[in-house]
């Protein structure tokens, strides 16, 4: 298989973090997220809510930082 061949491969076959803007709800982060660790995508959306309420926000940041990087 040729290098060219490789990178059109699916990316469920990708390994390491990527972001999965078919299942997510903005910018795909909780849903790379889920996929990278095998969690349910609503646990990781629910720990970004919380975190972000007892947090001060600082997490807003945090997501919108990953999205704009990752991938």
């Amino acid at each position: 298989m040729s290098a060219l061949e490789h990178k059109d491969t699916d990316m469920n076959t990708r390994s390491g973090y990527h972001l999965d803007k078919t299942n997510g709800k903005f910018m795909g982060v909780c849903a790379g997220m889920a996929s990278s660790f095998g969690w349910d995508v609503n646990v990781v959306r629910i720990a970004f809510a919380l975190g972000t309420i007892f947090g001060f926000g600082s997490l807003i940041l945090v997501y919108l930082a990953i999205g704009l990087i990752a991938d």
